[in-house]
């Protein structure tokens, strides 16, 4: 079974995840804009069970498009956010992809607000991606 291990910049904070995860995806929401500081957010899912975080956590929580409540956890130390879950989705937990710093990380399969928030400039090029909103 495959192992990656995440970490934010200062590496105080860390994900070991056990598996591959079941849903890769990259997000052109506001939020995820912000919260990366970047052009789309890119998270990886796992099964809770499958995650060992260590490390402090800071928590934000904030309330997604569709009611949810997102809770995000970032090192105090140097801001990086590693991990988000969902409370609409129990027992699963999303690992910021780019925290893997792994170049044969897989790519996504999901693009959630493509069409509507997605900058225009932006491609997402993968075999098989499911467009959505």
């Amino acid at each position: 079974m495959i192992t990656r291990r995440a970490e934010c910049s200062c590496s105080r904070l860390s994900a070991t995840c056990s598996g591959e995860p079941f849903r890769i995806a990259v997000c052109h929401c506001l939020a995820c804009k912000r919260k990366t500081g970047s052009a789309f957010g890119f998270g990886a899912w796992f099964r809770k069970g499958d995650v060992l975080i260590e490390g402090d956590a800071t928590e934000f929580v904030r309330v997604g498009d569709e009611g949810s409540r997102i809770t995000q956890g970032f090192c105090p130390n140097c801001g990086a956010t590693l991990f988000w879950t969902n409370d609409k989705l129990p027992g699963v937990v999303a690992i910021s992809a780019g925290c893997f710093a792994d170049l044969s990380f897989p790519p996504p399969s999901v693009s959630v607000y493509h069409e509507s928030r997605r900058f225009p400039w932006v491609e997402i090029r993968t075999k098989q991606l499911e467009k959505r909103g």
